[in-house]
């Protein structure tokens, strides 16, 4: 695996340029000094505390208030809420890792060979499909779980109620969605024991393991099958829904005023007879946007193809959604927004976290790093200080651990000796670990390459973090928020304005001084008339 610091540049170059973008819009609409503090109060946050009330300190006028127990312990309530939501989503994915356990060996037993020479990717293939379906049956859930939970906070403002439902919404689908994966990533097959000393779930099943290729080939195809289904699946349910519910209205339509009513009606009843939006507005276009960001970078070392695929989506999506909103949907109303809120946050956490897990998966999860260690030390190029071509010579078999048959545990015993496929009695077999020899002082213990790898992995994971993290801020500090020329239209704007308010002041002052001598000219009249 060969990686590229600068891909993981592109979260913080797309983000930085969106700045930019947004201050333009802002200024274009007239919003740069809109502030949010001008919303008012829910009515609901009015109603729920009106007995009692205290000065406002900007507006100087009595509002309502919230005692600092009453909201602190509601938050208390629903950060709890929150974290049993996410017990629930641990609880799925450690169904579906009981499931997968069990179906690999059902598997392997299984009398169509076409499955029995393949058990572990149709147990992978499976066990990803009904995750989707787990997935988008919670996510019902989850939606009617935070709207209680965020009611029951009493957010004072509308901006504070969409950002307190927003990140809640996200969390739990964002955990929902990425659980199994960060599962694969980093727990499968790391806790799996060896032979002769499996850890065994209920003391029966064998914990499964990744592929003989490694776990890179589970990781993509996960990523691969929940993010074609998730996309397929929305964009059916966007344009779908509503045309079969414009469809039920024109035939009720029908029934009610003839077959040619419609033709009759004015243009605002059937705008009107079109459905309505979404009482949340364009906040599934926003999550399903960042669950899709969250894709295309968080695992973007194990599936390269994830940028491609959320594009294809990306085009396929914009006429879909140009098509709802002109002849499926009423006319949405308009609100005044500086920028997307909260989301941008997210977006930045989403850039962090991409950078993080990107590290432990090509530390951890691919093969990088054992070959870079046995290229240097362990190689036929070990102490030159280079790693070129013959230097991975003798790798795979490096990587491979010897184990002798005879101390397999009782429930791991084969039914044959090998002898009918080797014409002797098999003695020996291999394993990819780095453990003794059966014969030496400590059998199966680790070995000094271990370590090694081990400690390279470490390394690895801390300078690429320091580094990336040190090019985001680099390129954060290089690209400036305001575009040059924006910059200048606004300080022309301000010295204009300065130059206005300097002219009108300077007007008043002469007018001042102009009547002054004009009073002054009629008092000297007035003395002057006998």
């Amino acid at each position: 695996m060969v990686f590229y610091p600068e891909r993981y540049q592109i979260s913080t170059v797309f983000l930085e340029f969106w700045k930019r973008r947004r201050a333009v819009l802002a200024y274009d609409w007239d919003l740069i000094d809109w502030e949010e503090e001008e919303d008012e109060i829910r009515p609901q946050f009015e109603a729920k505390y009106s007995k009692k009330e205290r000065m406002n300190p900007i507006s100087g006028k009595p509002e309502p208030y919230q005692a600092f127990t009453d909201k602190y312990s509601r938050l208390i309530v629903s950060a709890s809420g929150i974290f049993f939501m996410i017990l629930v989503v641990i609880a799925a994915v450690f169904g579906i890792v009981i499931y997968r356990v069990i179906t690999v060996s059902t598997f392997a037993a299984f009398g169509w060979a076409l499955i029995r020479n393949n058990s572990q990717v149709a147990t992978t293939g499976t066990a990803v499909c009904i995750n989707f379906c787990m997935i988008m049956l919670l996510n019902v859930l989850y939606e009617k779980v935070a709207l209680l939970l965020t009611n029951l906070e009493q957010p004072r403002t509308e901006s504070e109620w969409e950002n307190s439902f927003t990140l809640k919404m996200f969390l739990f689908q964002f955990v929902n969605l990425n659980s199994s994966t960060f599962y694969i990533a980093f727990f499968l097959g790391r806790f799996t024991g060896r032979p002769g000393a499996y850890l065994r779930l209920i003391n029966h099943w064998k914990l499964e393991e990744c592929h003989p290729s490694g776990c890179l080939i589970d990781l993509c195809m996960q990523m691969g099958i929940i993010m074609v289904l998730k996309q397929t699946w929305n964009n059916f349910m966007e344009l779908g829904y509503p045309l079969i519910q414009n469809w039920w209205t024109r035939r009720r339509l029908r029934r009610e005023h003839g077959k040619n009513a419609k033709a009759s009606f004015p243009q605002w009843e059937k705008d009107y007879n079109l459905q309505p939006m979404n009482e949340y507005g364009l906040f599934d276009e926003y999550l399903e946007m960042i669950l899709q960001f969250g894709f295309t970078t968080i695992f973007v070392a194990a599936f390269p193809l994830a940028p491609l695929l959320a594009l294809i989506n990306n085009v396929i999506e914009i006429r879909l959604d140009a098509y709802k909103f002109v002849t499926q949907w009423r006319r949405p109303l308009p609100s005044q927004a500086k920028d997307i809120g909260i989301w941008y946050g997210i977006l930045e956490g989403i850039g962090i976290l991409s950078v993080i897990t990107n590290a432990f998966v090509i530390a951890v999860t691919s093969d990088f790093i054992p070959r870079l260690v046995y290229a240097y030390k362990y190689g036929p190029c070990a102490g030159q200080g280079r790693a070129g071509e013959g230097c991975m010579m003798g790798y795979v078999n490096a990587s491979l651990s010897i184990f002798r048959v005879s101390d397999f545990e009782g429930k791991s015993q084969s039914m044959t000796n090998g002898s009918e496929l080797f014409g002797e009695a098999v003695k020996y077999c291999r394993y990819r670990d780095y453990r003794e020899l059966p014969d030496s002082a400590e059998p199966y213990a680790y070995t000094l390459q271990f370590w090694h790898v081990l400690a390279a992995r470490l390394a690895f994971i801390i300078v690429f973090e320091h580094m990336v993290f040190s090019i985001k801020t680099l390129i954060a500090y290089l690209i400036p928020d305001l575009p040059k020329d924006l910059r200048d239209r606004m300080r022309r704007e301000k010295y204009l304005i300065q130059e206005m308010m300097y002219e009108a002041e300077l007007e008043r002052l002469q007018k001042e001084k102009n009547d002054k001598k004009k009073k002054k000219k009629e008092q000297a009249h007035h003395k002057e008339w006998p």
